[in-house]
């Protein structure tokens, strides 16, 4: 702390010859209005293992995101219209799995926006598709083939909010990175305001670049009524002269996607103020809210926070949440970016500064954000960052017009991103700063933020130690039996299908089902490599395990097999080429076949007949060590295999499907291999014919 006072004593002290002069002045007029800072739950099912954390923890964690002044206060939360796709990290499921089924009840983005709105009732909800039901497509991979049938479901997801689950949502977009259609976007504005829905503004089209839309905006007025704003993917700070003319509203809809130790703070700091400064953004949205994915999956810790030991309640708060708080626990929805040069620009040794405000005379509250990111430390992932010089610097700043003799001091609050063994400091409260004759001064270092403001109260608050991080537990065993139908196991990652919880004839009761019969429109093209489905659970670095399970191939949807497997080394939008051990058993036919990858091209054992797979639910066993692998089926060993150099030294635990088909699992059990040879010798001994008895 002192060295701090230190600096602000210093730096007023020789501001007259060392300092460069800014003014904070709203007298020539305001800037944009502020629409916000958010984050992104979805687009990969990124937020999949936060629902499944001890409430302790979980309200912890909602709180550090969500919670009005307090750590990062978010003020968006955009989430993935389920599309039945894989989206990057996993499947998100669809309301509509058909045209004449909905549910509003289906995985985890409801009750996340419902614990949003909890804590902070003026957060502003956004609704985005990435993938949608293969229904849509009328036998393609394009949903505007019907725009009115496509209109409807989007205007479905948005009434079911509201009516299911008692959400407003704020915004919807098109479709996530592919290419909008005007037609679309035209009657999906109709059909919102024929069901009384005109609260709900359409940002279009989340694009990597503008591809035209600000063009066809200025030329057509109907699209122009239509649209709320333009929102941009990643668009490194920069807007275009066309996208300004058009008067509305310019968002970085999605940006960020940064490794989130101080490197990835960085990038966030700089962004949130060079966003505006740069290319007049006035909403930032983070992809992703929060890495709630298994480890080894793609995009690991691109988010503001990480949380995915939901069985230790271990989580961690990175450095994006104290770079968040700076903005969104002073800045309220709805003030106003002062103009450029008269609060808002870049420093002139480097880095940028913004100020808001609100647009009443009489209202004299402000908030300065000011950030030093080198070029070095503040890359994100995408798009490259072009160098620039960033040195220290003595910087003062001239109130004026409203602020004028009003302010003897101003409170301020302080992060330092440390390098290369700094120490870093986040959202530090320091004294306030003196204000003489209406100036004040302040010497800026390297990687640092400020807020400098008389509004909010500022509070970093104290965040609970969470428990100490542990390893995926085992063994473990779920029957399913705790879970409400429509809903999703929690600790299964659905990379390609659709898993959810029904209930069937007893004894079973509770089981999960794979539930998509059509192959969906996909977002990731090579999604559509395959129609096998693929359900992942455990951890990436398993290598000796022992796995169970009872499935039922539902025969009357044509479902040609199921399967068990381990060490499945991929996951993601190439979850397609998953390699491992599979073993994979065809009911109908009596047949079974094990393979090194999910496509069936490596053959371990060659499709064989067995008299102990039965037609309705088997018991299916899997066993891999270090040299060797056993299967088994109904208490029958049915392969004995040495492992071969294709497949995999470790990975995830899965099961699935053969084909877009139904079928059931229950009574899951993942052991060590020890358990899992003493589990064989006993269904061996008993020479269990399963026929519907647990």
């Amino acid at each position: 702390m002192e060295i701090f006072l230190f600096r602000i004593f210093l730096s007023s002290l020789f501001a007259v010859c060392h300092s460069s002069v800014y003014f904070i002045d709203e007298t020539p007029g305001f800037g944009r209005r502020f629409d916000g800072i958010g984050g992104l739950s979805g687009g990969s099912a990124t937020s999949k293992l936060l629902i499944a954390y001890p409430q302790k923890q979980r309200d912890e964690i909602l709180d550090i995101l969500f919670k009005p002044n307090f750590a990062a206060s978010l003020q968006i939360l955009k989430v993935e219209i389920g599309g039945d796709s894989q989206a990057s990290d996993a499947t998100e499921a669809s309301h509509m799995h058909n045209s004449s089924e909905e549910s509003y009840d289906r995985g985890y983005e409801w009750w996340l926006m419902k614990e949003a709105k909890k804590r902070n009732p003026n957060i502003k909800l956004y609704g985005l598709p990435w993938a949608f039901p293969g229904w849509l497509g009328n036998g393609t991979q394009n949903p505007y083939q019907n725009i009115d049938q496509l209109a409807e479901y989007v205007r479905k997801w948005v009434q079911g909010a509201k009516e299911f689950n008692g959400l407003t949502i704020d915004y919807i977009g098109i479709w996530n990175e592919k290419l909008y259609n005007i037609p679309y976007i035209k009657r999906l504005r109709q059909v919102l305001d024929e069901n009384l829905l005109t609260e709900t503004m359409i940002v279009a089209a989340d694009l990597n670049g503008d591809q035209n839309l600000a063009s066809h905006i200025i030329a057509d007025p109907e699209l122009n009524n239509a649209i709320f704003g333009i929102g941009l993917h990643y668009p490194a700070t920069n807007t275009t002269v066309e996208q300004l003319r058009t008067g509305k509203p310019i968002w970085a809809s999605e940006d960020y996607s940064t490794f989130n130790n101080n490197t990835g703070g960085a990038c966030w700091a700089r962004i949130l103020n060079q966003n505006y400064v740069n290319g007049f953004i006035t909403g930032t949205i983070a992809w992703n809210l929060i890495d709630s994915y298994y480890t080894g999956l793609p995009w690991d810790r691109d988010s503001l926070m990480t949380a995915r030991e939901p069985w230790s309640g271990y989580y961690q708060v990175e450095s994006p949440i104290w770079v968040t708080a700076h903005t969104t626990q002073f800045v309220y929805l709805g003030w106003v970016y002062l103009r450029h040069g008269s609060g808002v620009g870049f420093l002139e040794n480097g880095g940028s500064y913004v100020t808001m405000t609100t647009d009443e005379s009489i209202n004299n509250d402000f908030a300065l954000i000011i950030e030093t990111m080198t070029q070095e430390h503040s890359a994100c992932i995408r798009p490259p960052l072009p160098y620039y010089p960033v040195a220290p610097q003595n910087v003062t700043f001239v109130l004026k017009g409203k602020f004028r003799d009003t302010f003897g001091s101003l409170n301020v609050w302080y992060t330092k991103l440390g390098f290369n063994g700094e120490q870093s400091t986040f959202f530090k409260q320091l004294k306030p700063v003196t204000v003489t004759n209406d100036k004040f001064s302040l010497s800026l270092e390297l990687n640092e933020i400020w807020t400098i403001t008389n509004a909010g109260d500022g509070n970093h608050g104290i965040t609970p130690t969470p428990p100490p991080s542990k390893p995926f537990p085992l063994p473990y065993r779920e029957n399913f039996e705790e879970y409400v139908d429509d809903s999703e196991a929690y600790y299964f990652a659905q990379q390609c299908g659709v898993y959810e919880i029904v209930t069937v004839e007893k004894p079973y009761n509770k089981v999960m089902r794979q539930t998509i019969l059509q192959a969906p429109i996909v977002w990731c093209e090579s999604a559509a490599l395959t129609n096998k489905t693929l359900n992942l659970i455990g951890a990436t670095n398993w290598t000796d395990i022992y796995i169970e399970t009872d499935a039922r191939v539902n025969h009357d949807n044509g479902t040609s097999g199921v399967f068990l497997a381990g060490r499945v080394n991929n996951a993601g939008c190439t979850s397609y080429a998953a390699w491992g051990i599979f073993f994979f058993i065809q009911p109908a036919h009596q047949t079974f076949s094990v393979s090194s990858d999910l496509q069936m091209t490596n053959v371990l054992v060659t499709s064989r007949k067995s008299t102990s797979i039965s037609n309705e639910w088997n018991k299916i066993s899997l066993l891999i060590s270090k040299t060797y692998s056993i299967g088994m089926v109904n208490g029958e060993q049915l392969f004995n295999i040495t492992i071969r150099s294709s497949v995999p030294a470790q990975g995830f635990v899965a099961l699935g499907t053969q084909d877009f088909e139904s079928a059931d699992f229950d009574n899951v059990n993942i052991t060590n291999i020890q358990d899992g040879v003493d589990r064989l010798k006993q269904l061996q001994d008993q020479r269990l014919y399963f026929h519907g008895s647990n």
